[in-house]
């Protein structure tokens, strides 16, 4: 079941902590974060301020405890609810039966249900109750609109036909391909030198591999090891959740950080969160709506339907794109 994105238990928390948590969700520009931090640039700011927020989510949002259903995060949109279901979309077994279980009951309860791009012809293929949002494809389009040098030409199909499901093969640059065989290697590991040392050397990966963009994308080690497992073992969908609702700052400076040093990588990562979400605001009935999206997707996708709920953000008039 969704848990109510708004309800933030803060108690293990100091007045100062809470202040400071509240002020970086209020800042709308790294700059204004630098003031927050009392670093000197940009750049320090965005990286002094990751752990800290980190670490102060984490003891606010406390411990994640096992879901009733499918976990996620709930966010009320004028008496509607909007329930976000981040999951691998690892195209593993016990999570396609673990999610079509689920979205057949959300179906005959007469809820909505929209997918992240590409997940539907994973999953739901036979659900003609579940539409699926065309993020993807708006990310491309942009893209080409603002004539961006791409460097993944080739590694996503240019057709977005659904005979092809061409948005599900691999986006992943070859730097990207490298970490995750580095990472399954460390994994493979832990049988010889033990969990502890792997983790460590994980970790300690990490911060080689992940450059500038991949430290806003949320791909390390820790999300390796959380997305293996969650595939295989859905009930642990809740903590792959809690880790990236840890891990990302406010969209905002997320957005800012990541397109000052890759565009196109911003359009194709935290980009889609608000596409999503003005996909379904902008083809929902009255019903309750559930979205499926990729576990990193799930806390932008929240943010941007508090935004709306709260008037600080609109969709304005849905951009069709071809």
């Amino acid at each position: 079941m969704a848990s109510d994105s708004d309800d933030r238990s803060s108690a293990a928390l100091s007045t100062e902590e809470r202040r400071w948590l509240e002020r970086v969700r209020a800042a709308g520009s790294l700059s204004q974060l630098r003031e927050i931090t009392g670093t000197d640039t940009d750049h320090d700011a965005y990286i002094e301020a990751k752990p800290t927020w980190e670490r102060l989510r984490g003891r606010e949002l406390g411990t994640p405890t096992p879901a009733e259903g499918l976990p996620g995060d709930r966010v009320v949109v004028d008496s509607q609810p909007f329930h976000v279901h981040g999951v691998t979309h690892a195209d593993a077994e016990p999570e396609r039966e673990f999610l079509r279980t689920h979205v057949s009951q959300f179906l005959d309860r007469n809820a909505e249900v929209h997918c992240e791009q590409g997940i539907r012809p994973m999953y739901f293929e036979d659900f003609d109750g579940v539409s699926e949002a065309d993020d993807y494809r708006w990310a491309m389009h942009h893209c080409r609109r603002l004539d961006i040098s791409s460097h993944i030409d080739g590694l996503i199909e240019e057709t977005f036909d659904e005979e092809s499901h061409g948005v599900t093969g691999n986006i992943r640059s070859a730097a990207s391909q490298f970490r995750e065989v580095a990472y399954s290697l460390i994994e493979s590991g832990a049988d010889v030198y033990g969990k502890t040392f792997a983790a460590a050397l994980g970790d300690t990966a990490s911060t080689f591999l992940m450059d500038h963009e991949h430290l806003a994308t949320g791909e390390d080690f820790t999300s390796h090891e959380l997305s293996k497992a969650a595939a295989e073992n859905p009930e642990k969908l809740v903590e792959l959740q809690q880790y990236y609702n840890c891990a990302f700052l406010p969209q905002p400076l997320e957005r800012e950080w990541l397109r000052r040093h890759d565009h196109e990588l911003e359009l194709f990562t935290h980009a889609r969160n608000e596409r999503i979400a003005a996909w379904a605001l902008y083809h929902t009935d009255d019903a309750p709506v559930h979205l499926i999206v990729g576990a990193a997707h799930q806390p932008g996708v929240c943010y941007y339907l508090r935004a709306y709920r709260d008037d600080e953000w609109d969709y304005g008039e849905f951009e069709l794109v071809p």
